[in-house]
């Protein structure tokens, strides 16, 4: 290992899961791939040139800031900002060319107010049940969308909700759909040219086709992540991040010693520990000491003792066939073993999403394209 630690990015299987997520929507749904976060930890703008390469036709961030990375970037897709814009943030996010999502007659004055080369683009949304962004008020929503249509400087460019349970309870979802019925029908009717009807996270376009209107906002899975937490296998998706460290020593321990911070493990038996130089600070929490394994040729080790910061210890039994400099898998394969996002998640009590974000800016991302650089 030339690194102390290092996330493996494969660029291809990002393609692959969008054109499978491009294949189950159908020709009629456009797939809009969300990168905010990093890319969740990928790489915004790798993982967004090979979600387009894949078939994506728009990109969806969470601040102004990210849509214009983007755009520095040299990207000319249209880019959705799906979260809340700050007045300090407005010229910024304007500049980007961004589409914004909008629910509040006030933001849509000081938008007005800014005096753009253009016509900003809006999405009006409508909070369904979520509870976060977005009015509950079907009459406000839908009076956002008629000052929308009625100003030159705004143009409507779609209308929007987000589901809360479609990773579990589709009997909800199935209630926050049929609620955005309405607001999709009458913001069709008073829109004077085409708009984009969206609703679909990424568990809903796993498993609520009904949802999928007129476009899909795909984040999760498009990294391969199974967004139900269990196998992404189960869904044709492909995991692109493999999360990797090496045997930075090995040593004996005897019964009675311990390893970590507050003595959290004491061996029962004569042994030896390897010392693996990834903790916390590169995003491996917690929560895992005494709680995870690590992949070493083609099998598993136990986590042993308290995280720290910059190291973890294993335990490699009594006889280890480990030498320093060994290649350690965290997530991924390695020989017929493999580690996936979800199963740390599960560990840890959360979810694959978390898992790719936690990993910290200090461990670079190396990009490959099924084992060729890029």
């Amino acid at each position: 290992m030339a690194l102390r630690a290092v996330a493996e990015v494969n660029l291809a299987a990002i393609e692959r899961n969008a054109r499978r997520l491009c294949e189950r929507i159908g020709s009629h749904t456009r797939l809009c791939a969300v990168v905010k976060a990093d890319g969740y930890g990928h790489g915004a703008v790798p993982a967004a040139q090979a979600a387009l390469r894949g078939g994506a036709r728009m990109l969806a961030v969470a601040t102004a800031a990210e849509a214009a990375e983007l755009r520095r970037a040299g990207f000319d897709a249209r880019i959705l900002v799906l979260g809340a814009i700050s007045d300090e943030e407005l010229p910024e996010a304007v500049a980007a060319g961004a589409e914004l999502t909008v629910w509040d007659l006030d933001f849509l004055e000081r938008l007005r107010a800014l005096r753009a080369p253009a016509p900003v683009a809006v999405h009006v949304k409508l909070d369904t049940g979520l509870g976060r962004l977005g009015t509950r008020d079907l009459d406000q929503a839908l009076a956002v969308v008629r000052a929308a249509v009625g100003a030159p400087q705004l143009r409507l460019a779609g209308v929007m909700t987000h589901f809360a349970t479609a990773d579990g309870d589709l009997e909800f979802a199935a209630r926050q759909l049929a609620e955005f019925g309405p607001f999709e029908a009458e913001a069709r009717a008073l829109a004077t040219t085409d708009i984009v009807v969206h609703a679909a996270n990424s568990p809903a376009t796993l498993r609520l086709p009904g949802s999928h209107f007129d476009m899909v906002r795909a984040g999760i899975a498009l990294y391969g992540c199974d967004p139900m937490n269990n196998d992404p296998a189960e869904h044709g998706l492909e995991p692109a991040l493999a999360l990797r460290s090496y045997v930075a020593a090995v040593k004996p321990i005897a019964a009675g010693q311990s390893t970590g911070y507050g003595r959290r493990f004491v061996a029962d038996a004569d042994g030896y520990i390897a010392t693996v130089p990834i903790g916390y600070g590169d995003g491996i929490v917690r929560a895992l000491a005494d709680n995870c394994d690590v992949l070493i040729g083609g099998r598993r080790y136990p986590l042993r003792g308290m995280v720290s910061m910059d190291n973890i210890t294993v335990d490699l039994g009594s006889e280890p066939a480990i030498a320093v400099g060994d290649r350690v898998t965290l997530i991924g394969h390695d020989g017929g073993e493999r580690q996936t996002a979800e199963e740390l998640a599960r560990r840890a009590g959360t979810i694959s999403y978390e898992v790719v974000c936690w990993i910290s800016r200090r461990v670079p991302r190396v990009y490959h394209y099924d084992g060729r650089p890029v």
